[in-house]
């Protein structure tokens, strides 16, 4: 576990609250605590319990271990949150928590080639072949997932992608 660094920890509740629109009394009184005491937590004067940052993270309806990570109670888990939530989504078909899944680890992959990618742009020396596999994985990835994606289907209502 990392050490909590109360200044990140308040700026993250403070940006997330922001983009929630709501201020600062409101969410001090879903929260259940004082309005002094969240403004303290959010200036990084203050370092709030487990139980608190829990009721901090409801009230702004999201999730208590994102909290946690941000306040150094957690460490981050590989893959986040995404793959539990969709494995958790009743409304989902088992068919379309795979494809899911397979679009958001594609995307993920995608990314981390991306990052891989400039670190090796960024160093001294020749591109080489690891760039052009690279590329051809996620082309071919990608195609794969759209032509599931053509097979899933569609509630009457939903909009065509």
């Amino acid at each position: 576990m990392t050490a909590i660094n109360v200044r990140d920890l308040g700026a993250y509740i403070r940006e997330q609250r922001r983009g929630s629109q709501i201020s600062l009394r409101q969410l001090a009184k879903q929260a259940g605590v004082s309005n002094p005491y969240l403004s303290q937590i959010e200036r990084g004067l203050r370092k709030p319990s487990a139980e608190i940052l829990q009721q901090i993270a409801k009230a702004l309806r999201i999730s208590a271990e994102v909290l946690y990570v941000q306040a150094g109670i957690l460490d981050e888990r590989e893959g986040g949150e995404v793959p539990s939530a969709l494995l958790l989504d009743s409304a989902l078909t088992e068919r379309q928590k795979q494809v899911l899944l397979e679009i958001y680890q594609s995307f993920r992959r995608e990314n981390d080639a991306t990052a891989a990618a400039e670190v090796l742009d960024s160093a001294p020396g020749p591109s080489g072949p690891l760039e052009d596999a690279l590329a051809v994985e996620d082309v071919e990835a990608e195609e794969a997932l759209v032509n599931e994606l053509s097979m899933v289907p569609q509630p009457a209502d939903a909009a065509p992608c």
